[in-house]
Formats: structure tokens, sequence, C-alpha cells
């Protein structure tokens, strides 16, 4: 786990400092570095996106993986747990819609916890108690909440919670999943974690809305999907 606490630690450091640029930058520059931010997410997902070993099994984890989300509504799950924070720790009403807080709770949650290093970072920490990757991830994280909070505010600290859970829950859970952990799998839940990145860069620069938390179960779906493959033999 101390990888993940660690990665947590970062995120909070990085969006408190970030929330005093937000105040030193003009306003007029926010919009700017949103921008910059949501093009170099869109980078970050074309990078995941061709680590794919099989077409097909990505094609099959978003469409199934998108269906379960959409099924379980975890976008507005999220959004309600973003809002349920805000009145708790924020002390602000949130309006109807989403608002500002919400926003960069919800964007920065998901680019946090859909990427590769992410999962292969956690499941590396529970399997050999190697946190290298968590600790890269960590010092991207946290250089990056700098920049997020600036433009999105203070919704950006409190992505550290389901980062921490998220990520805990994984590591936690590596040993029992270790026959399912293969090479092939992690890269087509790369690739599937890549492509739900590029929605959320396309959702962030308004080209595009889509209920991308919804998509989030596609990334399991390849670590499933070999799984049964290698006991029926398919």
């Amino acid at each position: 786990m101390l990888g993940t606490i660690v990665n947590a630690g970062c995120i909070i450091l990085g969006g408190v400092t970030g929330l005093v640029f937000k105040g030193i930058i003009s306003e007029k520059y926010h919009k700017l570095v949103f921008d910059s931010l949501s093009l170099c997410v869109l980078l970050i997902g074309l990078i995941n996106a061709f680590e794919l070993k099989s077409i097909l099994v990505v094609i099959f984890s978003l469409v199934v993986g998108s269906l379960l989300g959409q099924w379980m509504d975890l976008e507005k799950r999220l959004e309600h747990f973003s809002n349920w924070i805000e009145r708790r720790f924020v002390k602000t009403k949130p309006e109807e819609g989403e608002s500002s807080f919400s926003k960069g709770f919800v964007t920065t949650t998901l680019i946090y916890c859909v990427g590769s290093m992410a999962v292969v970072g956690s499941f590396k920490s529970g399997l050999s108690g190697d946190h290298a990757t968590l600790f890269a991830k960590s010092a991207i994280d946290g250089m990056s909440a700098v920049l997020f909070a600036s433009s999105l505010g203070f919704g950006v600290v409190f992505s550290a919670i389901p980062v921490f859970l998220y990520q805990g829950a994984l590591t936690l859970s590596a040993s029992a999943l270790r026959p399912l952990i293969t090479d092939v799998a992690i890269a087509d839940m790369s690739a599937a974690g890549g492509l739900i990145i590029i929605a959320l860069g396309l959702k962030m620069l308004d080209i595009k809305q889509m209920p991308v938390a919804n998509m989030l179960p596609a990334i399991f779906i390849p670590m499933i999907f070999y799984g049964l493959k290698a006991v029926l033999g398919f």
C-alpha cells in the first residue's frame, strides 16, 4: 500500500500547490491552460491505446464494459459522491448541473485511475512489493495536479480519495487475481483505458460529451476474457 499512499499524498500536495497558483494566474489564462492539458490527455490516451494486442478484444471490452457501466450508472454515482464531498467538506451547495468542484474531481479522478500505470503499478505493488511504477506515477500525478488545480480548482485535491480506494483495492486483490494478470491481458487493459482517456480528452475540449465514467468496467474485461480463455481453452 506504500505506493498508493505516496500517490494520494502527491496528488494532495500538487493540488494544494495548484490552488495557490490559481490565485496568481489571471482568469484569461485558465482556459488556455485547461485546453493545453486536454490535448495532453488525448496524447496519453493515444499512447496507451496503441499497446493493444487484439483489436477484437478491445472492441468487445469497450462495448460490454460500457453497457455494464451504464447499467450501474457509474457516471451519476461518481457525480453524487463528488457532490456529497463538496457539501460535507467544502460547505457549499452545488447548483444544478456540474459544479466547478465536481468537474475538477471527476475529471482528475478518471485521469488518475484509468491509466495503465494505475493498474500495472498496483498489481506490482501487491504481488512483489515493487512500488517503483506507483512512485513514478506519483511524481507525474503530483506535477499534473498543480496544473489541473490551477485551472479546475479544489475538486482536484479530493480526487486523491478515489485514487487511494481504487489503487488500494487493486493492490490488496493482486494475489487473488495473479492467474489473470498476463502480459497480453495487461496490454489490452491499457488499450481499453487509453481509449477511455481519449474520450475524456474529447469531453474536456467540448468536442463530444460522453458518460466516460460508465466506460470504466471496460478496463477489466480483457483480464476476465483471457482468464476464461485459459480455463475453457477456446
